[in-house]
């Protein structure tokens, strides 16, 4: 008699990385994929996912649900970030814990580490000096979720790992203006101001800051393929996942311009923050368990631009 397949509980496979997880298990091999939607399981709500665990014993969890943003985000709704990602770690971490389940990939941040780490930024940085105070109820909300990992691994012998992937950027990203990251915000503004120019009407695109600032992207389908590499591992503890080189946010928007066919004026608004001042993820760890990095930024870029037009197009992107 044949083994019964790996039951595996995506948290989040709806979002970003979650559905670029949930795509590649697909593709990798015969599991039973264990999926819910909001409607279905709210992970917020402690009782709702110990009652989930009991009865599903999933045997993997990809931990990839989190209330995200960026700046403008973090700064109006910080107890919503701290809380609500606090409630969804501890409530499904221990719901994992107390059904036994066998491996847990825990999804965080590189904003988790501090303001003017050194760089590359290793992975013994953390807690070594104050974050950035922009995204910091975010970024404490992850930490918690590391530690708890780190204290089932000590506490409860089990082996679960912590995966810290830079930014990211792919197909399912968000990009709504006031609550995006820097990257899905940028091809947006891009997109919107070529689209008005092609109709004959005066458009420019205003960015944030000064655009001397460094950044780290890894498109969400190689962080994917990182995620799905630790099940069949015995790793535990805390690993980075990044690209390997980063960029100045003035050459992304040359690029983004490029890739979107805008010829158009920029603007930058000094008035608004910059944020930390580089961050880049030193990744040697992991890439030494033989994970390396497969899309480049351009090509990236191109696909999540496309992948953005035929879904505006659809009205699945508004």
């Amino acid at each position: 008699m044949s083994e019964r397949p790996e039951r595996i509980f995506v948290a989040g496979h709806r979002g970003l990385v979650g559905s670029a997880i949930v795509r590649r298990l697909t593709e990798s091999g015969r599991h039973e994929l264990l999926l819910r939607d909001r409607r279905e399981l709210d992970l917020r709500d402690a009782a709702q996912v110990d009652a989930f665990f009991a009865t599903e014993r999933p045997d993997v969890v990809f931990l990839a649900a989190a209330k995200v943003g960026g700046i403008v985000a973090n700064a109006t709704y910080g107890w919503d970030f701290l809380y609500e990602n606090l409630l969804i770690e501890t409530g499904i971490l221990g719901a994992a814990l107390r059904a036994g389940t066998r491996r847990v990939v825990f999804l965080g941040s590189s904003c988790i580490y501090p303001k003017l780490a050194p760089q590359p930024i290793r992975e013994e940085h953390l807690l070594t000096g104050p974050l950035e105070p922009t995204n910091e109820p975010y970024a404490i909300a992850k930490i918690a979720g590391i530690k708890l990992v780190e204290m089932a691994n000590r506490q409860h012998g089990r082996q679960w790992i912590s995966l810290m992937p830079t930014n990211l950027y792919g197909p399912g990203d968000n990009f709504d203006l006031e609550t995006s990251h820097v990257l899905p915000a940028m091809l947006r503004k891009f997109h919107d101001a070529a689209m008005a120019r092609r109709a004959g009407e005066p458009a420019e695109v205003t960015l944030w800051g000064s655009g001397t600032v460094r950044r780290e992207f890894l498109h969400v389908d190689d962080l994917a393929r990182a995620a799905v590499h630790c099940m069949a591992t015995d790793m535990t503890g805390l690993y980075n996942v990044g690209y390997g080189e980063d960029t100045t946010i003035r050459d992304l928007a040359a690029l983004v311009a490029d890739v979107v066919g805008y010829d158009g004026p920029v603007q930058w608004d000094t008035s608004r923050p910059d944020g930390t001042p580089r961050k880049l993820l030193d990744s040697r760890k992991f890439m030494a368990t033989g994970w390396a990095p497969r899309i480049s930024l351009r090509d990236g870029l191109a696909s999540t631009y496309q992948w953005y037009v035929d879904h505006t197009r659809a009205g699945a992107v508004v």
